[in-house]
């Protein structure tokens, strides 16, 4: 979704519904004067992150007394808005209450069970390492899912839009006992949120997740669902011991019948349709996982891969198995195409295949 769609979320409507509820519960708030404050006459050219932030600062200057009798005003709000702009009242906390960590830190917990808390936590996991190593772990054990998952979420080594945490993504082991506990969780958002801490490990130590993985799978369907999604990165990149641990085997006979790719001439905005049939002349069933490679042309002319998954399917000795799929290269706010001459290219089981070449024209 564009930023522009997301920003909106602090629209004047949402700055007026919060003016009147702080009135509601502290009589002394200026409600006028927090919003003229509040909303400047260029609100519109504001970022996301930019409104939440000047949101979190008027607030502070507007809002009667000091901190905690403050904060106590912005626990309460947090249960009267249900939109994505709900995030403010984390980070009123994320802004105002980094000295006062024996009040935010449990804040935090209680506003994360309505809007996620997991960029406030950030600068607390910095600044108080071993204690918030103690506190996800308690966390971790909170009957609420979604404390829990805050325990995973807050802590990822890469956690995108947040604040870097150096001594996490130096040394991610210390973040595997809160995982240990969450692996088998009743809810799938917990999990997913574990899967996710595990990917972003995985990307500067993926022994790490590996050693751990040959621990958990094969316990529980839902674990190795976890680990799946968790070693999707290792995957896509055909390490050899992620795909071994799903039974991918890499040495396996098989023949590959001509890519037919249509059209090889294409605008920017257009798909094409690729197609190819493969058969197992193993003696055994075997579990084939395909992928196809985008080798994308970036700005400086260079080539840039992405790897798309197509299917897992195990064939018996002789199947046969005929895919048909298109890519699209319409824009997105994730992906600007270039004109030029991209690659296409078939991972079968982590091998790569022989390249394709596309070429992409300007609309």
């Amino acid at each position: 979704m564009a930023d522009f769609v997301l920003k909106d979320a602090f629209a004047p409507a949402f700055v007026a519904k919060v003016a009147q509820a702080c009135k509601r519960l502290q009589i002394s708030f200026d409600e006028r004067a927090f919003l003229e404050a509040a909303l400047p006459e260029n609100w519109t050219e504001f970022s996301l992150k930019a409104r939440m932030r000047h949101l979190s600062l008027q607030l502070g200057r507007h809002l009667q007394g000091d901190y905690p009798e403050q904060l106590q005003v912005i626990v309460a709000l947090a249960p009267q808005f249900n939109s994505l702009a709900g995030m403010l009242f984390p980070d009123f906390v994320e802004v105002h209450g980094q000295a006062d960590p024996d009040l935010s830190i449990p804040a935090l917990a209680q506003l994360t069970q309505h809007f996620s808390s997991e960029f406030a936590v950030r600068p607390f996991l910095q600044q108080h390492p071993e204690r918030m190593l103690q506190q996800h772990l308690a966390w971790a054990e909170h009957p609420n899912e979604h404390v829990r998952r805050l325990a995973s979420e807050g802590i990822r080594p890469r956690l995108p839009w947040g604040q870097d945490v150096a001594w996490v993504k130096k040394d991610p082991a210390k973040v595997l006992p809160i995982l240990e506990k969450l692996r088998n969780d009743p809810s799938e958002y917990v999990r997913r949120s574990v899967a996710n801490n595990l990917n972003d490990i995985s990307k500067s130590h993926p022994e790490l997740v590996l050693e751990l993985a040959l621990r958990w799978v094969g316990h529980a369907a839902t674990t190795d669902a976890l680990l799946k999604h968790a070693l999707r990165g290792l995957l896509k990149k055909g390490h050899p011991q992620a795909l071994q641990l799903f039974g991918f085997a890499g040495d396996l006979a098989f023949e590959l019948s001509t890519v037919l790719i249509s059209p090889k001439n294409l605008a920017i905005g257009q798909k094409i349709s690729f197609a190819f049939e493969l058969q197992h002349l193993g003696l055994h069933p075997a579990k084939y996982r395909l992928e196809y490679l985008l080798h994308y042309v970036k700005m400086n002319g260079s080539l840039s891969p992405k790897v798309f998954q197509i299917a897992e399917k195990t064939l018996l000795p002789g199947e046969k198995w005929l895919l048909q799929r298109q890519h699209s290269f319409e824009e997105r706010t994730t992906r600007k195409h270039q004109p030029g001459l991209h690659q296409w290219q078939l991972q079968v089981n982590g091998q790569l295949q022989g390249l394709h070449p596309i070429t992409l024209l300007a609309k």
